[in-house]
């Protein structure tokens, strides 16, 4: 490669991350953490081997798993004073060892948890699969023939995604996402 080539890549790259970052903002933290942690190790730094890449499609299954499942579970604060986490089911929370006090059943499962896990899915899918490590390791000649779709793709399903997110509003505060100090209000 030469050193006009590597700086256009780079360049495309430094481009095609900061517009995936702000993607990040609607996906669950530490799983977005872990996967750009652990993505170069599990790539090889895009240099895969076959067994390199059985691993990081495992890897990226995992990721976007927990992201969708992410969506389908919130926490509360206990009479016991401590932040627990549940499955959001059909009936409520599940399953509830410090809820007394706590109506559990408010916290039933909603059309949008169901939006919010397809759209998590979606852009954790255009963060995962469009990144450098990924691209490299999975499809090499795919960088330099799609520059413009790896360019506009990210900021189009982040502007798709943040208008759907607006439509269904998500007040859960499951595992992966922020705490905030409304810890015992219902979801509305």
């Amino acid at each position: 490669m030469t050193t006009s080539s590597t700086s256009k890549s780079t360049n495309m790259s430094a481009k095609t991350f900061s517009g995936v970052g702000n993607l990040i903002k609607l996906l669950p933290t530490g799983t977005v953490f872990l996967f750009q942690f652990l993505i170069p190790i599990v790539t090889n730094t895009g240099h895969c081997t076959t067994f390199n890449k059985y691993l990081t499609a495992a890897f990226l299954l995992l990721c976007a798993f927990n992201c969708a499942f992410a969506s389908f579970t919130d926490s509360y604060t206990g009479t016991d004073g401590d932040r627990h986490y549940a499955l959001v089911t059909a009936k409520g929370l599940w399953p509830s060892p410090a809820s007394e006090s706590v109506d559990l059943s408010a916290y039933k499962l909603r059309f949008g948890d169901f939006v919010h896990a397809f759209f998590s899915l979606l852009v954790f899918a255009v963060l995962g699969l469009l990144d450098t490590n990924t691209v490299h390791c999975f499809y090499p000649e795919f960088e330099a023939g799609e520059k413009i779709l790896l360019q506009v793709l990210p900021p189009v399903i982040g502007a798709v995604a943040s208008t759907v997110f607006v439509v269904f509003p998500n007040n859960r505060h499951g595992i992966g996402y922020p705490i905030s100090s409304d810890s015992n209000k219902t979801p509305t």
